[in-house]
């Protein structure tokens, strides 16, 4: 017999408050189960990380890519692989990336070399409420996570009448026949009945030696090559960094006011009279709020555009004192 992992994942576009959710989960995870964190970002550099509050859990990051994708595809596998020998947590939850397709997640978790050590559970989707709409228009994978998922939560319900939460539901039940909706602020849901772990054991295909680096290499590579395989490429998007060095809050809402709202995230930290303040732009919308301090990301944010729009929001970045990192 094998013991097993229960998986799941997060889903939801750019700003939809998938990291929310995450540290409402470990304020009411168990302390006698073992849990382990997959962070995936799209930016060169990890900032959701640095936003989990909690002792009793493990954290991976992967950055620079979907976790889905080609890209960072070696990343992953060679991270559960590691999961698998290694760590042997209770529960895995996976936090993916805003622009990842997840289809391919059930067929990796399957793979012979994690001895059915696996079992997906569920598969999390976050909407914001206020740009869900807007962002299903545009990018591709909005619809790649809504037509995966099993349960979805629309998120920021303060931010819009009642009638855009009905216009989202029937978006998504033009994919689902009866799915399933929870309806919240802040991400403030009851996440012991959202994510349900049962821990259990199933019958293994026997202990298998444990492959060195190059053997792990080797496979994934054969993996890879394999033409069967999908690894359908992410949004058009591309992400870059900016150091910011002037002085005065007033510079950082300036900022906000004059980017596009167009430009779909835009996330970091910025350190002010000795303070260090989180700043959140979704589509035109954004917050400023008093955080504790970075991890080695003070004064760095992440922009995440379409490669089109990147000089002129460099230039706009510029004027208001943040500079190519």
């Amino acid at each position: 017999m094998v013991e097993t992992t229960d998986v799941f994942l997060i889903t939801g576009f750019l700003g939809s408050g998938k990291t929310t959710l995450l540290n409402r989960l470990l304020k009411d995870f168990p302390k006698d189960k073992k849990l382990m964190v997959l962070m995936n970002e799209f930016g060169e550099i990890g900032i959701d990380g640095s936003l989990l509050v909690g002792e009793h859990f493990d954290l991976l990051e992967i950055s620079k890519g979907s976790i889905f994708c080609v890209c960072v595809k070696t990343d992953f596998i060679k991270a559960l692989y590691k999961l698998t020998n290694d760590v042997r947590p209770d529960v895995l939850v996976i936090e993916s990336t805003g622009v990842a397709n997840p289809s391919d997640l059930k067929r990796d978790l399957k793979l012979p070399i994690f001895n059915n050590r696996f079992v997906f559970k569920e598969q999390i989707c976050l909407l914001d409420a206020a740009h869900f709409l807007d962002a299903y228009q545009v990018f591709s994978a909005v619809e790649d996570q809504i037509s995966t998922s099993t349960m979805f939560v629309i998120n920021k319900t303060e931010l819009v009448d009642p009638q855009r939460v009905q216009e989202i539901k029937e978006v998504i039940r033009s994919y689902h026949p009866q799915p399933v909706f929870r309806e919240t602020s802040y991400a403030g849901i009851d996440t012991k009945g959202l994510f349900r772990w049962s821990g259990s054991t199933v019958t293994g295909q026997g202990s298998r030696p444990k492959m060195t680096d190059d053997q792990l290499e080797q496979y994934i590579d054969d993996l890879l090559a394999n033409p069967g395989l999908s690894l359908k490429p992410p949004d058009i998007l591309i992400s870059a960094i900016f150091r910011w060095d002037g002085q005065g809050l007033a510079e950082v809402d300036g900022l906000a006011a004059a980017l596009p709202p167009s430009v779909p995230r835009v996330k970091g930290f910025v350190v002010d009279a000795g303070d260090t303040y989180l700043f959140s732009y979704v589509m035109g919308r954004y917050d400023l709020v008093k955080s504790s301090p970075g991890k080695l990301v003070d004064n760095l944010l992440v922009v995440i555009a379409p490669p089109g729009l990147m000089p002129g929001v460099e230039d706009i970045m510029g004027q208001h004192h943040f500079r190519r990192a």
